[in-house]
């Protein structure tokens, strides 16, 4: 069964899911790379060329098929958004990176090229945030906070919980 990894742009869950797969020797797989090598082009481009409901739907199909798997998945800010995505996370150990508004707009950066993010990167996370945090809550079945703490000190934590 896969870990799964959700949570705001800014949470980790890239740089955790591949801490967190090498401790439990597993697969690393993000789910926007993953879009990114099949469509051959960035997510941005994406949203840019075809616009966000296509880019919905490619995440959603992805993620359905990714989650399969016995990896570690990191998936987009926004694949929680759909109902088809919930519903099979019921089925895995879903784990959500909790950041705040502050953290995650230092992480983020005030440049981005996350096409969600364009313009005023602390107000649009804080909308992000308002509209996504109760579908974090309903998959999760880890909350894990991550602020001021790394990458590496938050995977540790989660695969020591994980081992038998």
């Amino acid at each position: 069964m896969s870990i799964v990894l959700v949570g705001a742009p800014g949470s980790g869950k890239s740089s955790v899911g591949r801490a967190l797969a090498a401790e439990l020797e597993r697969d690393f797989i993000d789910v926007d790379s993953r879009i990114e090598d099949v469509v051959g082009k960035p997510i941005r481009e994406i949203f840019a060329d075809e616009g966000e409901a296509h880019f919905r739907e490619l995440e959603e199909s992805a993620t359905l098929e990714l989650i399969q798997t016995d990896a570690v998945v990191s998936l987009g800010g926004g694949a929680v958004l759909s109902e088809k995505v919930r519903d099979a996370l019921q089925h895995h150990d879903v784990v959500w990176l909790k950041v705040s508004i502050g953290q995650a707009t230092r992480r983020v950066g005030m440049n981005t090229v996350r096409p969600l993010l364009l313009g005023n990167v602390r107000g649009r996370l804080i909308e992000l945030l308002r509209e996504r945090t109760p579908l974090y809550e309903a998959v999760a079945t880890t909350t894990i906070d991550t602020d001021e703490r790394s990458p590496r000190e938050i995977a540790s934590e989660l695969a020591d919980r994980r081992r038998p």
